[in-house]
């Protein structure tokens, strides 16, 4: 049972930190990101690319693949989606319009895979031996996956609840219209935590890259995990999807161990519901009207 509890606190942390990302994207840039798990892959591929051609492991890896992935949405918002942001002020369509650009933008990555990569599952051994914690014996490289994840999404979380620029962020999400009163500037920001999100998307990646097989058409599996923990968690809410993530790495392990592998995805979207029903707007999201 140990075992188990702390495998999916492993596997929670990762998704924490993905959907970290798309929390980001969606509460700062107001931007649907149906894309995001093609990024979350195509990392994975990177690291894998890196692994194998130059004996680069996953964690100098990250050195090379995060840049890249925050330059990458950095280009994407300003030549995809800052011209939906600049139409949407008269319109008002953001959301949809976003959802239908990187629906678009989900078969380009996805394609570019395919075709460099192939549509067989892909792993590589990387610290593939195990560890004893507390008489349970894990996986190395799931725990440093685990060691990474609390890294980078602890330190995220300290710049955007103790710093100015974390404090600027936050407040774009909560008063997007009231913002630039004073002084902030909405769209420079909004790129920045797009490009941000991106990077975090990549993170997860490589992280999950080093534990699990993947395929070049697997991004929407993530995308709708994330997408399930961000709403689960609160809209725009860190702290929320941190505990979504966990809980949804907890209770997909307890499945898969004790029930049946085949019905993990179907107790995803059973405790989606539950949260949804019993509060719709997220475990630490705000009820409409207060």
């Amino acid at each position: 049972m140990l075992t188990t509890l702390i495998a999916g606190l492993v596997l929670g942390g990762t998704y924490a930190l993905v959907a970290m990302g798309l929390t980001l994207q969606y509460g700062i840039s107001r931007i649907m990101n149906l894309a995001y798990g093609e990024t979350i892959i195509f990392a994975a591929f990177a690291a894998f690319f890196l692994f194998s051609n130059f004996a680069i492991n996953p964690i100098l890896g990250l050195v090379i693949v995060l840049p890249a992935a925050f330059a990458f949405g950095y280009v994407i918002y300003g030549v995809m989606m800052q011209p939906l942001v600049k139409r949407s002020a008269k319109s008002g369509t953001l959301e949809v319009d976003s959802i239908l650009a990187t629906f678009g933008l989900l078969f380009v990555i996805q394609g570019v895979m395919l075709v460099v990569f192939g549509s067989n599952y892909t792993s590589y051994n990387y610290l593939n031996f195990g560890v004893n914690v507390l008489g349970a014996n894990i996986a190395a490289n799931r725990l440093l996956a685990f060691a990474i994840a609390v890294a980078i999404g602890g330190s995220l979380f300290l710049l955007l609840t103790r710093t100015r620029w974390g404090t600027t962020i936050r407040a774009i999400a909560v008063a997007p219209n009231s913002a630039p009163l004073v002084g902030i500037d909405v769209n420079r920001t909004a790129r920045f935590a797009f490009a941000l999100g991106t990077m975090l998307a990549a993170s997860g990646g490589v992280m999950i890259s080093m534990y699990q097989t993947f395929t070049a058409s697997m991004g929407v599996v993530f995308t709708m995990k994330a997408l399930v923990i961000v709403i689960m968690g609160g809209l725009g809410n860190l702290m929320g999807a941190l505990v979504a993530g966990l809980l949804l790495g907890i209770v997909e392990t307890l499945v898969a161990t004790y029930v049946d592998p085949g019905l993990t995805l179907a107790s995803t979207y059973l405790i989606f519901l539950a949260v949804l029903l019993w509060k719709p707007s997220g475990l630490f999201g705000k009820a409409a009207g207060r």
